[in-house]
């Protein structure tokens, strides 16, 4: 590459870098420090643990192998803020992350600063780096999205409710369903090689599809609170069993964050009331699958989705509108297929053919969770709309609900 091209994409590279790490600092912006350090269960992190995670990663796959002289912030943050990569080394126990009250948010973001300071020499160094770097900031976006989606959870036991998004305006009644029919056939899935994709979006693979039909939009409170009044709770043949096992187990009557009179919930920009056009979240997959055999229909397979997101724009709320809610259901076709819910399908996460993790530490990121998890898609509205695709596979286990997880029905030709 000539010399000014590779000065060229060098700063684009380094302008992206400074950008998408500003935005993980500006979330923390309105937060108190009392906030900083929140956890409500071992399945989230405080918001001070995402802020130096992400730092963790940039220092411990990039400039501690490849930035000659580069000198650790402190030694034992390697242990301290190692997620789950053995291949590293142990870590500290995810569950009481809550107790780390030091290193202190001043400490975190002298880190930070540090870390950005090398980042920018070694992004001029050696441009042959970017693949990491870009791995590096996509790693960072979904940091961006569980720091929103943690602290949700971890406010949402504070009789307060406190603020920190923007309310939604009234959102009335959306008209009923309609379906799409797709032919299926032969077609091809995954990550086409044009951008940057995660290591479980390849290879890209031949499936056959049945022909199938795809609702024009997600679920909308108000059906799912239809749902609700008409015992879907109560009602064993609904469930599959391990989640019936699940409803009986957490005595659930509703989905997360919604209050008993059904009329309000609490978002992140307080307790709100619940409108009934508004897009479904936060229902895990066996409140998922419920809805759906009580609606009739089923839920997408994940090849399914894809083949019917491939060609359409990304459109819908995004975590940069600052909302960090769904939006209204919108009637037109094929809405919402980006941004709002992520929208649970049918399909287990497991590799695609020809699947090969990467070698070394890194390849830890995506291929040992390939077990006992369903796949989402889409994106919500705490996703950044540049971190999204339609390849793009999103995992969890069928119970976790804490995530803006919603539902897309599909059905079979009659």
């Amino acid at each position: 590459m000539p010399d000014t091209a590779r000065q060229d994409a060098s700063a684009t590279l380094m302008a992206r870098y400074q950008r998408i790490r500003a935005f993980s600092e500006q979330f923390c912006d309105p937060l108190l420090t009392e906030d900083m350090g929140l956890q409500a269960c071992a399945d989230v992190s405080p918001p001070r643990w995402h802020l130096a995670h992400t730092t963790w990663f940039f220092e411990t796959f990039l400039l501690k192998p490849h930035l000659a002289g580069y000198r650790v912030f402190h030694p034992q943050f390697e242990y301290l803020f190692n997620s789950y990569y053995n291949g590293i080394g142990e870590q500290f126990a995810r569950p009481q992350r809550h107790l780390l009250s030091r290193p202190t948010d001043k400490d975190v973001y002298a880190w930070r600063q540090q870390v950005d300071d090398a980042m920018v020499r070694l992004i001029e160094q050696q441009p042959g780096l970017t693949g990491l770097v870009t791995l590096g900031l996509n790693h960072e976006q979904q940091h961006q999205e569980l720091l929103l989606t943690d602290l949700k959870y971890s406010l949402s036991f504070n009789p307060l409710a406190p603020t920190l998004g923007q309310p939604l305006a009234k959102a009335d009644s959306p008209a009923p369903l309609s379906f799409q029919s797709f032919s299926g056939g032969l077609v091809e899935i995954g990550a086409s090689g044009q951008g940057f994709a995660f290591d479980n979006e390849t290879p890209r693979h031949r499936v056959w599809l049945e022909p199938f039909t795809l609702a024009n939009r997600p679920v909308s409170n108000g059906e799912f609170r239809a749902f609700i009044e008409d015992g879907g709770y109560r009602r064993p043949e609904l469930w599959l069993s391990d989640g019936w096992a699940w409803v009986q187990a957490q005595h659930s009557q509703r989905p997360l964050y919604w209050h008993e009179d059904l009329d309000r919930h609490f978002t992140l920009a307080g307790l709100q009331p619940l409108h009934a056009g508004q897009i479904l979240a936060h229902v895990n997959y066996y409140e998922a699958d419920a809805y759906a055999r009580w609606a009739g229909k089923r839920l997408p397979t994940e090849q399914e989705w894809e083949h019917a997101a491939a060609a359409q724009p990304l459109q819908g709320h995004f975590v940069e509108n600052g909302s960090y809610q769904p939006g209204q259901a919108r009637d037109t076709a094929m809405a919402h297929l980006f941004g709002d819910v992520w929208e649970w399908t049918a399909s287990a996460y497991l590799p695609y053919p020809g699947f090969q993790a990467a070698v070394g530490a890194v390849g830890e990121y995506n291929g040992k969770f390939m077990c006992n998890q369903m796949v989402l898609r889409g994106g919500s509205c705490a996703s950044s709309r540049e971190h999204l695709r339609a390849s793009y596979r999103n995992f969890f286990y069928p119970h976790h609900r804490w995530q803006f997880s919603g539902i897309r029905l599909a059905g079979d030709p009659s």
